[in-house]
């Protein structure tokens, strides 16, 4: 790969880092399975005024991901060849002439669904400044890049749609998963008393050691015994959709909320006394800092399912179609 300093519409100039014209990028030519996913040659984006231009370390692989492989995509039609990937870490390594908070450099971790100029399973990504914040203190670079989607997904739940509230019964439905694990801590956070309801006897110990007062099988543990003790019910987030969660929404008590992010399927019958939010993960200045803030407050664990290099992009997708994924898939771009 040749590498020389490209030059960006709008960026700042005060430092040159040499920039490659071409990068790698994990991109469709069309809709499909995972073996669609291919290693491509691209043009590395060029920024805007607005934007940032950030080499990147880590991707996270999620669920909607495969959702647009398959075909689903919100808007228009793209254009192919198409670069997946919504949110990852990594450093800043030019920015738009408008944007003024960020230093060369610098570790940044972004969230941008359907990114406008490719996605993130790529060498390089521009993004819209406001959809960019630094990496959370206590963060590894892996782990930043693993969260922001389902970080953001997870502390809007618990803070803005269902609005927790100390000395509350939470009931998280898909706890063992990448929103759920991250929800339970911030939960907790709230002072909240947590019943996560998990998949399997290892997601189980997982959301204990994440600080669950309770946790059971969703499947083929005993849910209502476990639902008795937490009634009554004040809340719930449905982070994964299942047959389960007609049978926790039954325990809210009147009054009471269910939450769920845009996509779980099936969603959550509706219930006449209880409030039904859905919700979509908003990015922002604001919504970074609060992110951050709770992050550092929680001392956040981030439970790492599988790490897949770029290159083996289409077996990360596999993995995840196989289930039973406990915390978040990545990919390791460097």
């Amino acid at each position: 790969m040749s590498v020389e300093t490209k030059k960006h519409s709008g960026e700042k100039h005060s430092r040159e880092i040499e920039i490659p014209e071409i990068m790698h990028a994990a991109a469709i030519d069309r809709f499909g399975g995972p073996e669609v996913l291919t290693l491509h040659k691209v043009p590395v984006p060029v920024i805007d005024k607005g934007e940032v231009l950030i080499a990147l370390d880590t991707a996270g692989v999620g669920k909607w991901d495969a959702e647009m492989r398959d075909g689903w995509y919100p808007g228009e039609h793209p254009t192919f060849p198409l670069i997946l990937g919504t949110d990852g870490s990594g450093k800043v390594v030019a920015m738009g002439s408008h944007v003024r908070r960020f230093k060369l450099d610098e570790a940044v971790y972004a969230y941008s669904f359907a990114n406008p100029k490719g996605g993130f399973y790529a060498e390089y990504v521009a993004v819209a400044a406001e959809n960019v914040a630094p990496v959370p203190k206590g963060l590894t670079m892996r782990e930043a890049g693993a969260i922001p989607t389902t970080g953001l997904t997870a502390l809007q739940g618990i803070d803005d749609a269902l609005q927790v509230k100390r000395g509350e019964s939470v009931v998280l439905v898909g706890a063992s998963g990448g929103v759920g694990t991250l929800a339970v801590q911030f939960a907790k956070l709230r002072g909240a008393r947590v019943l996560a309801v998990a998949a399997g006897e290892d997601g189980i110990a997982l959301v204990g050691r994440l600080g669950a007062d309770d946790a059971v099988d969703g499947r083929h543990g005993d849910l209502s015994g476990a639902l008795r003790k937490f009634s009554p019910v004040d809340a719930v987030l449905v982070a994964a959709g299942g047959e389960v969660t007609d049978r926790v929404v039954d325990s809210v008590k009147s009054g009471g909320v269910v939450a769920w992010p845009n996509g779980v399927e099936p969603t959550p019958k509706k219930r006449q006394d209880i409030r039904m939010i859905p919700y979509d993960a908003v990015p922002g200045v604001r919504e970074f800092n609060n992110l951050a803030l709770a992050i550092e407050a929680v001392r956040l664990k981030v439970p790492i399912a599988a790490t897949f290099p770029l290159g083996d992009t289409s077996r990360a997708h596999r993995r995840l179609a196989e289930g039973h994924v406990l915390g978040k898939i990545v990919l390791d771009i460097d």
